[in-house]
């Protein structure tokens, strides 16, 4: 904000020349002050941006490497499989709280702890299903897909108008399909494990897809 021959200059987009009138004093600290909090706000959306695309980056990356590792032994319900099991809803708890580490300037994390919070419990069951059988295993690992998807849903709608969000609000609303068919998938005569792994190849993808648009967030902002 400027002032030129007695004339109040605001340049946010667009040019603002008022005159000097008895409210033209308020009106140009209002728009200092609506220009302050939008050079102020641009700033935290680019970082949390570009937090979050290493962040899905790494994901990818993690997902197919686990998903590769998993189906190599998931043959029978080993103590090397169920471990790879647990290992997954952990690493969804450290990433999660990655994420609100990086995004507390962009809105409250509150959601991504209830993803922690659910991410560990899946953790723990997995660890107590796997000694009782595919089918127990399947139940957990199904109601944590469920659970963990509406979050993951109800996080990228909270996120929209930072971009590259879709790919992550679609994979939420997937996951919580996929979590109910391996739920029922753990009353069939001869339940596996194949499809819950497979579950994280999608998840990858997605995840590869917000990272790439979220680019044009860290740039445009």
């Amino acid at each position: 904000m400027t002032w030129r021959d007695g004339q109040c200059i605001v340049m946010d987009d667009r040019t603002f020349v008022l005159p000097v009138l008895p409210m033209a004093g308020d009106v140009c600290a209002a728009a200092l002050e609506r220009k302050t909090m939008t050079t102020v706000a641009a700033p935290g959306i680019s970082s949390t941006a570009a937090a979050l695309r290493r962040l899905y980056f790494a994901r990818f990356a993690f997902a197919l490497v686990w998903a590769a590792v998993t189906f190599a032994v998931a043959d029978d319900l080993s103590p090397l499989a169920v471990t790879l099991l647990v290992i997954y809803p952990l690493v969804d708890v450290a990433a999660a709280i990655v994420d609100a580490r990086a995004s507390r300037a962009t809105g409250s994390p509150a959601l991504l702890y209830v993803n922690v919070a659910v991410s560990l419990l899946a953790a723990v069951g997995l660890a107590f299903a796997g000694a009782s059988g595919v089918p127990a295993t399947l139940r957990v690992w199904g109601a944590w897909a469920v659970v963990a998807g509406l979050v993951q849903l109800a996080v990228g709608l909270t996120r929209r108008k930072m971009g590259g969000q879709w790919p992550m609000i679609i994979s939420g609303g997937l996951s919580v399909l996929a979590g109910g068919s391996f739920v029922a998938a753990a009353s069939a005569a001869d339940p596996a494990l194949t499809n819950a792994i497979g579950y994280a190849i999608p998840g990858a993808v997605f995840f590869l897809i917000a990272a790439l648009r979220l680019g044009r967030a860290t740039k445009g902002n």
